[in-house]
């Protein structure tokens, strides 16, 4: 079990992206609550601005639904949903339209068929299984490489296996990056066009939605950083 205990030791590796993730995390809800408290000067909320942007662009069939949470706004494909949290819906504010622009431009990558957010969309299920999988594949494939003479088939097919799993999460953060900002640049380009926001105004949306990106930047540093302590941690216990 002293492989197990290097790999404990070895998550020393993740804390540059946790501290990372964390200064990220509050940056968003820092940025969000600032300007959740400046409205907008049109008087449009979040939700009302949602369907009219979706109704321009013939995607009437999607419904703009509120969501519980917070921050918990998003796009579902499948449900044909934009679904807007608590805080955002009802809202007028500079933080709101920014956010529910933004789930609008995630519509309208799957209307233009924008393949980074299609090939995020076909990993989903493989990165769900994946996450079940993760733990065991990680005990097996440390156990079973340290314990078994150098080259068996066992500890090797799990080690690759263990690989492959924590590659799909570093692959699925790394498309997930440009979707992301793909869909904020459509959202500033939304609200702009449309008049939904001033020029002064912008500078707020634009703020709130910088900082949502950089949590997406940090989820993919935890993920590269989770492959190097697994992949360190095999080659160290052979040692």
């Amino acid at each position: 079990m002293n492989e197990l205990l290097l790999y404990y030791l070895l998550g020393i590796i993740l804390l540059p992206g946790i501290i990372f993730a964390g200064w990220a995390q509050a940056k968003v809800s820092s940025t969000f609550h600032k300007y959740a408290a400046i409205v907008s000067m049109r008087g449009v909320t979040a939700a009302q601005m949602a369907r009219k942007l979706l109704d321009s662009y013939e995607l009437n069939h999607i419904k703009v639904v509120q969501t519980h949470g917070t921050l918990s706004d998003h796009y579902h494909h499948r449900k044909k949903t934009v679904a807007l949290s608590e805080s955002v819906y009802n809202s007028t504010s500079l933080a709101a339209l920014g956010v529910a622009a933004h789930e609008v431009g995630h519509a309208l990558q799957y209307k233009d068929n924008y393949l980074p957010v299609k090939i995020r969309a076909l990993l989903i299920p493989f990165v769900n299984i994946s996450n079940i999988l993760l733990w065991p594949l990680v005990i097996l494939g440390i156990v079973l490489y340290a314990g078994f003479p150098a080259g068996s088939m066992a500890g090797e097919i799990i080690v690759y296996v263990g690989i492959g799993v924590f590659g799909l999460a570093v692959l699925f953060s790394l498309i997930t990056l440009p979707t992301e900002y793909n869909a904020s640049r459509r959202a500033l380009k939304l609200l702009e066009q449309d008049g939904y926001l001033d020029p002064n105004e912008m500078e707020g949306a634009k703020k709130v939605l910088s900082a949502a990106a950089l949590t997406y930047v940090a989820g993919l540093i935890v993920a590269i950083l989770n492959l190097l302590r697994f992949v360190l941690t095999i080659l160290l216990s052979r040692r």
